[in-house]
């Protein structure tokens, strides 16, 4: 902000002057380190506005009072042509990203499909040859039985890992019966109580809620991996032009500097979660200590 604002009206002097391409090349070049130093562009058109002001105090007449204006105009355009290319190259990703997620839901659909069907099918072809061999060498029907018993249990498993992963809950019923098997299953694997609060009284839009609940199955799947909590509870808001959600749990905590510093996110899967957000325009806080983690998830929802 500093360099700009003392570089900025040398620069543009020396354009409206007459000093052509290579005062040009210097708007960009101090455009470009406002990007790198974090200055908005509000800030920079807050100096052009000063530095136009400044030269037009003086009594000109109408003709160089337009040249400078179209001349100051020209020199604003190219200061700030390096943050017109990074939000072009933003929306360039963040329509990849969008592409990239979608097809990530389709192959969970598929892969979902095929835990459900395909594995099935494994099982009965299995179950079948079991009772084939009972009939064949009866004497080992009690190891069958035990091995059938295990089966079922791998079955339910597939069945509740296939609808976890991909569930038809979500697009025919909407979030919250969704989050409700998921956590369903969750609680049955880990013993933790799980409760919604305050659910939303209408359907969101489709992106919204595939989101939200990716999101919070990354998230208790965290809890659950890391936290050492007994209790989650997931709270949401509807705001006017937001859905918030905050899923609290009395865990553990961690420190959410330190895990960036020393594995990236990775490891918490908190990468993934921003990157979904993101494509939504959503954002995550994460607050946490000795005494448990709270994430507040915010999702702009057009009413």
């Amino acid at each position: 902000m500093k360099e700009a604002a003392t570089a900025y009206p040398t620069s543009l002097r020396d354009y409206l002057g007459g000093a052509g391409e290579s005062a040009l090349q210097q708007a960009y070049q101090i455009g470009r380190r406002a990007l790198e130093a974090g200055t908005g562009l509000v800030a920079l058109a807050d100096i052009h506005h000063s530095c136009l002001r400044e030269l037009l105090a003086h009594d000109v007449g109408i003709d160089e009072r337009n040249r400078m204006l179209t001349g100051a105009a020209q020199f604003f355009a190219e200061c700030i042509s390096p943050y017109e290319m990074t939000y072009g190259g933003f929306r360039e990703a963040n329509t990849a990203l969008r592409h990239f997620n979608e097809v990530l839901e389709q192959e969970a659909k598929r892969i979902a499909n095929a835990l459900h069907d395909e594995a099935g099918q494994l099982l009965v072809a299995v179950y079948i040859a079991l009772q084939n061999l009972c009939h064949e060498v009866p004497a080992v029907q009690p190891h069958i039985l035990k091995v059938t018993q295990l089966l079922d249990q791998i079955e339910v498993q597939l069945r509740r890992l296939s609808h976890e992963l991909m569930p038809a809950l979500l697009s025919d019923l909407g979030l919250v019966p969704a989050l409700r098997y998921l956590f369903e299953g969750l609680a049955q694997r880990s013993q933790l109580q799980i409760s919604i609060e305050a659910v939303p009284e209408q359907r969101l839009p489709r992106r919204v809620e595939a989101t939200l609940y990716h999101v919070a199955k990354e998230a208790l799947h965290n809890v659950v991996k890391h936290a050492r909590a007994t209790a989650v509870w997931i709270r949401f808001q509807r705001k006017a032009d937001s859905i918030c959600c905050c899923i609290c749990d009395n865990g553990t905590g961690f420190d959410p500097a330190s895990i960036a510093i020393r594995q990236g996110e990775q490891g918490f899967g908190l990468i993934g979660m921003r990157e979904r957000l993101s494509v939504v325009g959503g954002s995550m806080q994460i607050n946490s200590g000795g005494c448990g983690t709270e994430l507040m998830i915010s999702i702009p929802v057009e009413n």
